[in-house]
């Protein structure tokens, strides 16, 4: 008796700084919504319900919502407005340049949950170069560090790299699994979208009658 190979939870990746952004600008503007519909009067309350109406979901969709999940079967990702899923047989290449996007079935796809930093890429081909030569790595002002990084720090690449290079090899692992056969699938983020054109419309109908 054969037993079917274990199967791990979903590899999940996200940028940090974007989750912490996203919840102390949910929190300001919260508070400053809420106390002007407390303390508001006039038109003050409906105003600033329809900008909360209309800013919290930007917030989110840029900020809380972005995320790629990743499996032995297909790689989703959760953009702003909408979420792409590709078996990982659809997948054609996974890409890290100026942003990280996947290429299926000839349709580039942006990867918002893991950006591309230019700064990090660069002090990683420092660091590489600095253990290669065997010198402390430069700092800001030219001057050198106390040690060389060891090989093992120096071969470490960016972080966007590193998530890109893992997605790699899972779609190069799986790209010939039955169970990783299908078609890519978009889907609109409606939870997303509604309340922002309802809060859109609501602001222009505000602004049409001032």
């Amino acid at each position: 008796m054969t037993s079917e190979p274990e199967k791990y939870a979903d590899r999940i990746y996200r940028s940090g700084s974007a989750l912490v952004a996203g919840v102390v600008l949910l929190g300001l503007v919260g508070w400053l919504a809420g106390d002007a519909l407390l303390r508001g009067d006039g038109r003050t309350p409906v105003t600033a319900a329809s900008t909360l109406l209309f800013v919290a979901p930007l917030i989110v969709a840029f900020t809380l919502r972005p995320a790629v999940f990743a499996s032995d079967e297909r790689l989703r990702v959760r953009n702003p407005f909408r979420t792409v899923t590709a078996p990982w047989s659809a997948v054609d290449s996974i890409q890290a340049g100026y942003s990280t996007e996947l290429v299926a079935e000839g349709t580039k796809y942006q990867m918002w949950a893991i950006p591309v930093s230019l700064r990090a890429r660069s002090k990683a081909t420092r660091r590489r170069e600095a253990a290669e030569s065997g010198r402390a790595p430069r700092s800001f002002l030219g001057f050198g560090g106390s040690a060389a990084p060891d090989v093992a720090d120096a071969d470490r690449p960016a972080p966007g790299d590193m998530a890109v290079a893992e997605l790699r090899e899972l779609a190069e692992r799986h790209g010939a699994d039955e169970a990783a056969k299908g078609e890519v699938t978009v889907r609109w983020s409606y939870e997303t979208l509604a309340p922002l054109a309802v809060g859109g419309v609501a602001l222009l109908v505000l602004w049409l009658t001032s």
